[in-house]
């Protein structure tokens, strides 16, 4: 896989945010196939940063229904992948310029 495959989009949240501040730990959403050593490679290429860290979560899909004028619509939202990845101290990546 190509860098610009594995990282999907960073995560731009209130947790996120805190995290980047307490700790220097950035959130992306990855591609499901990839694996840390790959989404490590993919960090330091697209943003010029060493990475000392990186954990993987696999946020499971949740079971979503509404209602429409054909009825009661029942669906899923797809599952997908996370990764929390930690720089070294003085190292930032400026996601808001990069998007």
């Amino acid at each position: 896989m190509r860098s610009n495959e594995i990282l999907i989009k960073p995560i731009l949240s209130e947790k996120a945010n805190a995290l980047q501040e307490k700790s220097r730990t950035y959130a992306f959403r990855v591609a499901k196939g990839a694996n840390k050593i790959e989404i490590k490679k993919a960090v330091e290429a697209f943003y010029s940063v060493s990475v000392e860290d990186v954990r993987t979560i696999v946020v499971p899909g949740k079971n979503k229904s509404k209602f429409t004028k054909k009825g009661f619509v029942k669906g899923m939202k797809s599952s997908y992948k996370k990764a929390y990845v930690t720089v070294p101290v003085g190292e930032t990546i400026d996601l808001y310029t990069t998007i």
